[in-house]
């Protein structure tokens, strides 16, 4: 099933150490059922917020299966078939499931909240992308601390926001390049925050027109700058990892996800399709997070073509806020490097 609903995910995940496979499986998994609940638009709202909400004791029954909830097909078996993760879920470890649990309350009950109002305010956006991706990081890096894989500190709550951070860091990745494909959903959906879209526009979908192709990707370049000022709490974060598997699972990503906003900055084809990164990019990051030098290096890769960008864009509105946040990113990369010589 970890398969059907990801192919990526799986292939990282079976490369874990075996004391987290198959916790970080199942708890992606129930994670990923919770998500097909939310997007389904089609079910009554109320009804949808109800299980949302309760969704997480689901998971603890012994058998417990889910029809008329789901958009793809993927979707709809894993909620078909939720008794085989129910099963494997019982047979964690009772930290392992306590963990799990209490993130997908925490999340269920977050997404009920947006699925009953829009993100308008940068603290909706925040708050927002906390419940759908920061909870998961925040997941993740208790159960990397109650593996004793990683440090016991992982688990404690003084590292949660470099953990929210990481997750941020993602999403707002993920909601930056998805603009096409979420305002063509029927309805729409939008989660670029109304207080930064609302500066260039007036109407959120306009931006597909060409007419209007220099405002959106002005529009676009906010976001960039927004999520580009998490990416120095994601070095700060890898850096604190000491276990090879559990580094290249967080690492990779966070790569990904740096080499995308570069990749959408001042790029109209934003406002048109979703941008992917090219195979031979992947393979390069791939290569490089497999330490935390390399890590630092496809950081800094990137940090430099943002600022080439930035350099010949000298009017865009937010280009100090994307300057100041790569400045700060270079500070960390360099203090860490400094640190391994």
């Amino acid at each position: 099933m970890l398969v059907k609903v990801s192919r990526s995910f799986a292939a990282v995940i079976m490369e874990l150490p075996a004391e987290l496979r198959e916790a970080v499986l199942v708890f992606y998994l129930v994670l990923r059922a919770l998500d097909s609940v939310e997007d389904d638009m089609a079910v009554d709202l109320k009804e949808k917020c109800a299980l949302l909400h309760v969704f997480h004791e689901k998971t603890e029954l012994a058998s417990y299966s889910l029809s008329g909830y789901g958009e793809k097909e993927h979707e709809r078996d894993l909620l078909v078939n939720y008794t085989n993760v129910c099963k494997v879920y019982a047979s964690l470890k009772p930290g392992y499931r306590a963990v799990i649990k209490d993130i997908c309350a925490r999340m269920g009950a977050g997404m009920a909240e947006f699925a009953q109002r829009d993100v308008q305010t940068l603290a909706d956006y925040e708050l927002y992308c906390h419940y759908v991706a920061g909870l998961v990081g925040i997941g993740l890096s208790r159960l990397w601390g109650l593996s004793g894989l990683e440090s016991d500190s992982f688990a404690a709550p003084a590292l949660e926001p470099l953990s929210n951070a990481m997750g941020l860091f993602l999403q707002k990745t993920n909601i930056t390049r998805d603009y096409r494909e979420d305002i063509d959903q029927t309805p729409p959906r939008i989660f670029y925050p109304r207080s930064i879209w609302a500066k260039y526009t007036s109407d959120f979908g306009s931006f597909r027109a060409p007419a209007n192709a220099a405002a959106g990707v002005r529009c676009v370049n906010h976001m960039v700058a927004d999520a580009m000022r998490h990416a120095t709490a994601s070095v700060d974060y890898l850096s604190r990892l000491r276990q090879p598997d559990v580094f290249r699972f967080c690492a990779i990503p966070q790569a990904m996800a740096i080499a995308t906003l570069e990749r959408c900055y001042n790029n109209p084809r934003v406002l048109q399709e979703v941008i992917k990164i090219r195979k031979g990019e992947a393979v390069y990051m791939i290569d490089q997070c497999q330490t935390f030098a390399g890590a630092l290096d496809a950081f800094e890769f990137y940090s430099k073509r943002l600022r080439a960008k930035l350099n010949r864009n000298v009017n865009d509105p937010t280009a100090g806020d994307l300057e100041t946040a790569l400045d700060a990113l270079d500070t960390a990369v360099a203090k860490f490097r400094k640190q391994q010589n």
